[in-house]
């Protein structure tokens, strides 16, 4: 996956109000039904993924690993999750994640 662009959309997305920050906020995006994809850092503990991942497998809520590092070097704030609102930045961010699958 292209990191620049990926760290550019992740930006805007913060900047627009567009992202939830952290597990907690994460988590309520989820649950509301706004939320439309869920980034997560590589260096996630196993413990918080496992909860990520079944909350959004419940919710139908595709989420995107990242390499470790690349949320906190893209948005400046030091978490592990970021949510990212149903929208144009959620469909740019699955789509560099499907060509960069295929």
């Amino acid at each position: 996956m292209n990191e620049k662009k990926l760290a550019g959309l992740m930006g805007l997305a913060i900047r627009a109000r567009q992202a939830a920050v952290g597990t907690d906020a994460c988590r309520i995006l989820i649950q509301k039904g706004k939320c439309g994809v869920l980034l997560a850092d590589g260096s996630v503990g196993e413990n918080t993924l496992n909860k990520a991942r079944d909350l959004c497998r419940s919710y139908g809520i595709p989420i995107v690993m990242l390499t470790p590092g690349t949320i906190e070097k893209a948005t400046g704030k030091c978490c592990m999750l970021l949510g990212i609102q149903k929208g144009s930045f959620t469909d740019g961010i699955l789509k560099m994640k499907e060509r960069n699958d295929s």
